[in-house]
């Protein structure tokens, strides 16, 4: 078979017409050196701040400090196999995780990898973890309530959609049930939660998860957890993964709800990234640029205006302390941040008050703004109704003979604990919450002995359920209280055929 030159020289013009130079340019450095999560690494002059790196064994990690030198990288992941003189290569991203409704019902670590056993999540969309937060402009004033189903806190600390209201307490004061209880209650509100478990054990997530199962919650729910067995860096950023999570959600007109538990140990955890890439100590030796690490993952909570979508993000961020200590640091940092903090007391709580929160030190700076007209009706006194009881009960223990008026105040102040008492899990409807703190502050329950006052809450529901309905359904559509006249008699009718036991 003979090939004629013309047909060679016709397939090389070709093949050179064809020919296609893909020249790929890999920016690549190397390790100088390597221990406790984080790598020093030389060669890496274009990096950028926050970007993403790849180490020749595939963990990633993500670039902090950018020093003439060399570049600080925090390991987000083992580094047990990192060893100086490996090479690091530039991504070009900047820290990112994927975001979306595929999301929902998973557990998933700091990066969104899912952790839950059930797969991998199909989604494409991402979201950088930084981003800035809405400005002034792009935001309404807070107006729709965010009901917890608590009643110490949705009548007195009322919380809205898009406010920031810390929760501080103690350890063992039940934070995470405040929490727990405020997810479960978002049930048909049209609300996406996320659960940011920062530091936690992984047994206690794991009950949290179950707890939100059983209660049929973790539809609707995401689970960020950063474990306390895991590396420093991934902690750091399990806050900034679950906004970025909520923030896919805002920017499309829904209302979203993040739980921080808690940045006490975020703020630990950057303490110890800080220290290892030898930035300065400040206060009980956390740097100089804690405060923004808070304010910048705080100010991402908003209210958007109509010409945004209207979507919100309210924010539940958790820090513990020490002894009730609220003056310290980290506590005095956030407080100055959110819309008000609801302060939850070790001697309430061992005293069996729950949940234990200390009206007089816990305040919501959104206010009646953030409750239906009916609630922000009943629950007006209800502040300085506790207040004078506390103030009368540490006096009332060295008199005995006291004025009438004194003795009433104490009598209605023991009841109204009695009634802001409430089980684990068991959160209420506002209209309820509303009919019993109606009956409390109208003075039905002056003449129900304390040890009966539980009960009679629960019976009077199921009563007005079956005989009163229509007054739950008046308050759910209107947000109003019913005429003075039929909400007596109702509650007169159920005290006719209530037992007061012996």
């Amino acid at each position: 078979m003979s090939i004629k030159a013309e047909e060679i020289s016709a397939l090389i013009k070709q093949q050179i017409e064809n020919y296609e130079s893909d020249i790929e340019v890999n920016d690549v450095g190397t390790v100088i050196t390597v221990g406790d999560g984080i790598a020093r690494v030389h060669g890496l002059d274009d990096a950028m701040s926050g970007e993403l790196v790849e180490f020749s064994n595939g963990t990633m990690g993500m670039a902090q400090n950018l020093e003439e030198n060399n570049v600080g990288i925090v390991i987000l992941g083992p580094y047990k196999d990192i060893r100086e003189g490996d090479e690091v290569r530039r991504t070009g991203r900047i820290m990112q995780v994927p975001v979306g409704e595929e999301l929902l019902g998973r557990v998933v670590n700091s990066l969104g990898q899912p952790v839950d056993g059930k797969g991998p999540i199909e989604t494409t969309k991402t979201r950088p973890i930084e981003s800035d937060a809405p400005g002034v402009m792009d935001r309404k004033s807070v107006h729709e309530p965010l009901q917890t189903g608590l009643k110490v806190i949705d009548s007195m600390i009322p919380i809205g959609r898009g406010q920031r209201e810390l929760v501080i307490g103690d350890r063992q004061t039940g934070k995470t049930a405040v929490a727990l209880d405020t997810i479960i209650n978002q049930k048909d509100q049209d609300m996406i939660c996320i659960y940011v478990a920062i530091g936690q054990k992984e047994s206690t997530v794991r009950g949290v998860v179950e707890t939100l199962r059983q209660q049929g919650a973790l539809d609707y729910t995401i689970v960020v957890t950063a474990s306390a067995s895991q590396p420093a860096p991934l902690l750091y950023l399990a806050p900034y993964a679950g906004v970025s999570m909520g923030e896919e959600f805002m920017y499309n007109g829904k209302h979203v709800l993040v739980v921080y538990d808690d940045l006490s140990k975020q703020a630990a955890a950057y303490r110890e990234l800080s220290l290892l890439l030898r930035r300065p100590p400040g206060r009980e030796a956390f740097p100089g640029d804690v405060f923004y690490l808070h304010s910048r993952l705080l100010e991402r909570a908003a209210k958007l205006s109509d010409a945004k979508g209207g979507g919100s993000l309210t924010a539940l961020p958790f820090v513990e302390t020490q002894a009730g200590d609220i003056s310290a640091y980290i506590p005095t940092n956030v407080i100055s941040i959110t819309d008000g903090q609801i302060f939850l007391e070790s001697d309430l709580f061992h005293s069996g008050v729950r949940p234990a929160v200390n009206a007089g030190l816990s305040v919501s700076r959104v206010g009646g703004d953030a409750q239906i007209k009916a609630m922000k009706k009943v629950a007006g006194t209800l502040r300085l109704d506790l207040a004078a009881f506390r103030e009368l009960e540490s006096f009332a223990q060295f008199g005995s003979d006291l004025d009438k008026a004194t003795q009433a105040k104490l009598n209605r102040g023991a009841r109204t604990v009695e009634v802001l008492k409430q089980g684990l899990h068991q959160p209420l409807a506002v209209e309820k919450q509303v009919s019993i703190i109606y009956a409390l502050v109208n003075g039905f329950l002056d003449d129900i002995p304390v040890a009966d006052i539980q009960r009679f809450e629960s019976e009077l529901f199921v009563w007005m359920e079956k005989n009163a309905n229509e007054i739950f359904e008046h308050i759910t559509s209107t947000g109003q209280l019913p005429e003075k006249e039929d909400f007596n008699k109702a509650i007169e009718g159920f005290k006719k055929t209530f037992v007061v036991s012996e």
